[in-house]
């Protein structure tokens, strides 16, 4: 009987083995990843790191730092989650996706240290990116937090800048059902004589009271970037603000002039993050907004330029989905509810009862017919795709 890393080929095979190896998808706790992480990392990181948490706007963040170092030439690399078309987008180095290859064989060493510990699908996504980055001998790594901060397997790396991006209701049912408590989940990825910065704009005092206690230097960002800007949205300015702060707290090891900051945020595209897109004569809005906080961002944006709208929409039940609704339903003419094909997706009859019964609501067999619907609808030129990151996935094979 050979060995089970052998018997694994493809990435698929990997990741599917992964899928089902722990009892639960989200099993918050470092001990187990943490054990592994010293096997693997008994000197730390060969690179520096920063580590970016919070509610909304963490992909956003990363993706503007990660676009000053490019500019700068240092070579960076960023590690995210969940990806949207392909498990490699969590894994980028200067900007190129890490290869089937090179996961794989991260999966492989992984497997051999990890013995009787059983690594849920994101611990090993984390550990992968670990390898994967000193293996290509990075001099920085953005990582992100994928939920909260004190128990997220990415916080067994002690960072050397840590950034909150902002404390909303989100997983509430993992980190508590206020933003305080939510802030103090989020502050766990500070440490001692380490800065911290924060771009919440009404920051919760669990955030600075942590600090307090921790030893870490923390600090707030409230002024908006004022130059030109890669991606839509007000709140972008803020996180471009957020991004050029952080890469200044590493000024005295990566020197980065202001010309590679304007360059770098000038030049930032982020897929899904109010995404334009115009496919025959209709303008197509792709966003993960995936809580109350995101979607009243992207109904801001909308009301910018009012005009007949579809809404093609679906969420995980464990979001507060009748919130997301009634922020954007005055801004949406009918909305189009596909299926989603994962776990945690809300069932469809429990989805038509967050609606009120004045809003026009068709529920389709997949998301084909629902964009196949909303392209045929004559009167409407917007058609906006949002809810979470399965359905925009859903979206963009079929539109591509």
């Amino acid at each position: 009987m050979g060995r089970l890393e052998d018997a694994l080929e493809t990435l698929d095979d990997w990741l599917s083995y992964q899928e089902n190896l722990h009892t639960k998808e989200i099993d918050l706790g470092l001990e187990r990843v943490q054990k592994i992480y010293q096997k693997l990392f008994p000197q730390g990181m060969p690179f520096k790191v920063i580590t970016v948490a919070g509610t909304n706007g963490k992909g956003s963040t990363i993706a503007f730092i990660d676009n000053i170092y490019q500019q700068a030439n240092i070579k960076v690399a960023k590690f995210t989650s969940p990806h949207i078309l392909r498990y490699n987008e969590r894994f980028v180095i200067n900007g190129v996706q890490a290869s089937d290859k090179k996961i794989c064989t991260a999966f492989k060493t992984i497997e051999q240290a990890r013995g009787n510990t059983a690594l849920t699908y994101f611990e090993f996504s984390t550990l992968a990116a670990l390898l994967i980055f000193t293996n290509e001998k990075v001099d920085i790594a953005v990582l992100e937090i994928g939920l909260g901060g004190r128990l997220d397997s990415v916080n067994v790396v002690d960072s050397n800048v840590g950034v909150i991006t902002n404390i909303e209701l989100d997983h509430i049912d993992y980190l508590g059902n206020t933003r305080e408590k939510i802030g103090l989940e989020k502050s766990g990825i500070m440490r001692k004589n380490i800065p911290c910065i924060c771009g919440d704009s009404n920051p919760p005092s669990a955030i600075a009271q942590y600090a307090k206690h921790c030893g870490a230097l923390l600090s707030f960002v409230n002024t908006p970037y004022l130059g030109k800007i890669g991606l839509s949205g007000e709140h972008q300015k803020t996180n471009a603000a957020l991004a050029i702060a952080a890469v200044n707290k590493l000024q005295s090891v990566f020197s980065v002039n202001q010309n590679q900051h304007a360059q770098g945020i000038e030049k930032t595209k982020l897929s899904a993050r109010f995404q334009v897109k115009t496919i025959q004569d209709k303008t197509v809005i792709l966003d993960v907004a995936h809580n109350a906080a995101a979607v009243q961002t992207l109904t801001d944006e909308l009301k910018k330029n009012k005009q007949p709208t579809i809404a093609i929409f679906s969420a995980l039940q464990d979001k507060d989905i009748k919130s997301m609704i009634d922020i954007v339903t005055p801004l949406i003419d009918e909305w189009l509810l596909p299926p989603l094909q994962v776990n945690r997706a809300i069932a469809m009859q429990d989805l038509t009862q967050k609606f009120s019964l004045s809003s026009k609501i068709k529920v389709c067999n997949d998301m084909s017919s629902a964009i196949h619907q909303a392209f045929n609808a004559k009167q409407v030129r917007r058609i906006v795709i949002f809810g979470s990151f399965h359905i925009v996935a859903d979206a963009l094979k079929v539109l591509e």
